[in-house]
């Protein structure tokens, strides 16, 4: 019972899950810093208000929090900016960097001169159409 559970707790993508959920909630405290340290500052110097939560409205006795809808948007369009711009491009760029050079891989498909739908290579017929496929050509 003790050796199974061994085996399922050492299987690698348990524990490149729990590296992940560690890392992700680290990273997501330091960009949540940035928004809230940094860029909402920032925000609040050109707009002269920083903070918009006291905007609400009532009808019939019911309170419409505008404001602290609006922060909480300011906030997650913050942070997504803040993750694609020092996150996904980096990332972006440093793939791009380490793939420059390298052949694209062979085509594992062709289009069908009938129907135009995606066929094996190696096809004799379509799948789709059943016309017959030139052979040894890629189309």
């Amino acid at each position: 019972m003790l050796k199974g559970f061994k085996q399922f707790i050492l299987r690698g993508n348990v524990l490149d899950l729990a590296v992940a959920v560690v890392m992700g909630g680290a990273f997501g405290a330091v960009v949540t810093a940035l928004v809230k340290d940094l860029l909402t500052p920032l925000i609040a110097s050109v707009a002269k208000m920083p903070d918009f939560s006291t905007i609400a409205f009532q009808v019939n006795g019911s309170k419409f929090m505008i404001g602290d809808f609006i922060n909480s948007l300011i906030s997650f369009l913050l942070i997504a900016v803040a993750v694609y711009f020092f996150v996904i491009m980096p990332v972006n760029a440093l793939v791009a960097r380490l793939n420059r050079g390298e052949a694209p891989p062979d085509p594992t498909t062709k289009k069908c001169p009938e129907c135009l739908s995606d066929v094996a290579i190696g096809a004799k017929r379509c799948a789709y159409c059943t016309s017959a496929l030139p052979h040894g050509t890629r189309i």
